[in-house]
């Protein structure tokens, strides 16, 4: 192994859920290209962050997750969106909620970083920032979206928010987190994906993506409670995100995250029946599972 290859890290995931195992071939070996893209990415030199953008502009064209074309209609039959991408080194970040007639809302959340001196845009505003930043509409989403009804009950329903955790050979970390919400969810709900300590964070220590019923990451902070363990108990990283997920779960919900540390493999814990992973292991090879 490179000693680049040493200082790089990435992990992905494609939702968190009581899905069937049996039935996740597709995602599973599309994960593992995506993953390969973005391995090749780091050890080229591309920065974490541009590296989390990147595979979660794939992950939301896939249309094989709850997020981008993969995303179902709310309650009215519309569209909504929400992402957030995290620079850790300068805890840059940008976000969206409730963003309609976009694709790919995790650019969208980096052009609120770079171009706003906000943190978030919601809604028509969001929707009025992508068109002036010519970002690519949905001409049609009836063509574009895969799911276009709601077939399956609120207990029924499978998680696919995605997101990425990277860090580069600079030592940087960066984040990004991308989701459609819960299909048939009520008009303008939003979940934990697009709020920073909730379902996304990047900091000097740890860069972390959560999935799963995101009103209960909401409860529990969890993203920003991984880093404040790590901070204020010197936790150990792979402790301090099942201590985390143990609090979300009291809440009464499910998921999982994907976190990386300044050194080591990707820590991946989750509580639901399964959780879509790719990540680069130890050896720097690509490892895939649900």
């Amino acid at each position: 192994m490179t000693h680049t290859s040493q200082n790089i890290a990435l992990a992905i995931h494609g939702g968190a859920g009581n899905y069937d195992k049996a039935e996740q071939d597709v995602q599973i070996e599309h994960l593992r290209s995506v993953a390969e893209r973005g391995r090749t990415m780091l050890l080229g030199g591309v920065s974490a962050l541009d590296v989390v953008e990147e595979l979660a502009v794939m992950l939301e064209d896939a249309g094989l997750y709850v997020a981008g074309k993969g995303t179902g209609p709310n309650s009215a039959g519309e569209y909504e969106l929400d992402a957030c991408i995290m620079d850790g080194a300068s805890r840059n970040v940008g976000a969206v909620a409730a963003l309609k007639g976009f694709k790919n809302p995790v650019r969208v959340a980096r052009a609120v970083m770079e171009h706003t001196p906000h943190v978030m845009l919601a809604g028509n505003g969001a929707q009025t920032f992508a068109a002036l930043r010519n970002c690519t509409p949905v001409e049609n989403p009836l063509e574009y979206y895969i799911i276009c009804g709601v077939t399956r009950l609120p207990h029924e329903l499978d998680t696919g928010t995605i997101g990425v955790v990277a860090r580069d050979n600079k030592g940087r970390l960066a984040a990004a987190t991308s989701t459609g919400g819960l299909l048939g969810k009520m008009a303008g709900r939003v979940g934990d994906s697009p709020l920073p300590g909730a379902g996304c964070w990047a900091d000097e220590r740890v860069a972390i993506s959560c999935t799963g019923q995101g009103e209960y990451f909401i409860k529990a902070a969890t993203a920003a409670d991984i880093s404040a363990r790590m901070a204020y108990a010197d936790t150990p990283l792979p402790e301090a995100a099942k201590a985390a997920l143990t609090d979300m779960k009291t809440q009464g919900g499910y998921g999982g995250v994907i976190a990386l540390g300044k050194t080591g493999i990707a820590t991946m814990p989750y509580t639901s029946k399964g959780m879509r992973r790719a990540w680069i292991d130890a050896d720097g090879a690509v490892r895939v599972d649900v």
